[in-house]
């Protein structure tokens, strides 16, 4: 059998929900560019500076396996809308608790964003659905890639609120995030422009690709009945659980710190938001290549490779107080992180059926969530009694957990025949 090609209609899809990815990574790079900055001004300390971040993870926990589910019951279309109005309503909030000194303002905003973006989300099952297990990576890496542009999309939002905040009277802090409807409703107007379902294309493959034979469940180790239970029972699913989880709650650690840490070292905010735009550039900068290796060399050596980059970003990190090299540290985790999502989002599609894929996708960002939220909280607290050198090395010391649980999974992994065939 030739290898498998990209339908139009895959291709066209692909595009949307690379460009509403693009649009909404705009608003994602809000929280760890202006998230500490905002705590320190409502406050007055920079103890809780990561609680931004925390917020947004607690809200991910909450809601990352009921949106997953919900895609699994109605398809993923609705979840992604829904998600995106959610978000409008925590941008909101969130520029209001500036122009009203309101921290609780702050916290339910972040809550409701972070719902928002655990909604978000989703757009990984949806491109995973699309493509068979051959090419599932590289799917997942053009829908990704379009992050990047989110990035440039981020520091463009927060260099026009700097600019134009004196025209508006409002702060810079609160004009950026009231500017987000800007980004937040396209996206959804994208996404609703997808067709059919993407929960309908993976459940007629075939249709799309002939020739496509997909794994067997009993390969897949999948029921369509599959509890938050029974998904952390799976000795091969646990290992990614463990993996992202770690690489997650390390990255959102390091963001939460590293725009304080700039700020502490004389830098601007329109410097500050540049290194996180280069961040999110490592986060998705590479996403296609990285998928492709993932498709031809396997999911594990990526997802081990990937903890080795960031181990070595966040020892970097700390280090000086140059901002190219904090700039490169900050790349080098996003790149770490990188790898793990696309090699662990693909992993785990192949891992179920459509019928599941989003609440496995969903327990998988719940228990990341968990990491993000509470290693952010205890970074701030190491920097605050003991100082960013020891942030790098906490960041490095939480990958050793997954490499362990990676290393001992010798149960095999699933192969569908079409990637042996055309290999």
């Amino acid at each position: 059998m030739k290898a498998l090609g990209i339908p139009p209609l895959i291709a066209r899809n692909t595009l949307l929900f690379a460009l509403a990815q693009a649009l909404s990574g705009s608003a994602v790079q809000l929280v760890p560019t202006l998230g500490a900055p905002m705590v320190e001004r409502l406050l007055g300390s920079a103890s809780l500076a990561g609680i931004g971040f925390s917020v947004i993870a607690l809200s991910r926990v909450l809601m990352a396996y009921p949106f997953g589910k919900l895609a699994d019951t109605l398809g993923r279309k609705p979840g992604l809308v829904l998600g995106f109005g959610v978000g409008v309503i925590g941008a909101g909030l969130l520029a209001y608790s500036i122009a009203a000194s309101s921290f609780l303002a702050f916290l339910v905003g972040m809550l409701l964003f972070g719902a928002g973006f655990a909604a978000n989300q989703q757009i990984r099952v949806a491109a995973a659905d699309m493509y068979p297990s051959v090419r599932r990576a590289e799917g997942l890496g053009f829908v990704l890639t379009g992050s990047v542009l989110g990035a440039f999309g981020g520091a463009l939002l927060v260099g026009a609120a700097d600019a134009s905040s004196g025209f508006f009277r409002l702060e810079p802090l609160a004009l950026s995030w009231a500017l987000l409807p800007l980004v937040l409703l396209p996206s959804a107007a994208l996404v609703l422009m997808v067709r059919p379902d993407p929960k309908a294309i993976a459940s007629s493959l075939g249709s799309f690709y002939p020739g496509y034979q997909p794994a067997s469940e009993a390969e897949v180790g999948a029921t369509d009945q599959a509890s938050f239970l029974t998904l952390l029972r799976d000795p091969r699913k646990l290992a990614v659980f463990v993996t992202s989880g770690a690489a997650q709650g390390q990255m959102a650690m390091l963001m939460a710190l590293n725009s304080l840490m700039l700020s502490h070292h004389g830098y601007s905010l329109t410097a500050i938001s540049a290194a996180v735009t280069a961040h999110v550039i490592g986060m998705f900068g590479l996403s296609i290549p990285l998928g492709r290796l993932a498709d031809r060399v396997g999911h594990r050596p990526l997802l081990m490779a990937g903890l080795g980059i960031s181990a070595a970003g966040a020892v970097l990190l700390p280090t000086t107080t140059s901002y190219v090299v904090v700039t490169l540290a900050i790349m080098l985790v996003g790149l770490g992180w990188s790898c793990v999502n696309v090699a662990g989002t693909a992993l785990l599609a192949d891992l179920s059926t459509p019928e599941e894929r989003g609440r496995t996708i969903g327990a998988n960002d719940t228990l990341a969530a968990i990491a993000g939220a509470v290693f952010p909280l205890l970074g701030g607290f190491v920097v605050a009694y003991w100082g960013f050198p020891y942030l790098g090395a906490l960041g490095a010391i939480m990958m050793l957990a997954p490499v362990y649980f990676l290393a001992k999974t010798s149960v095999a992994y699933p192969v569908a025949a079409e990637a042996a065939e055309t290999r």
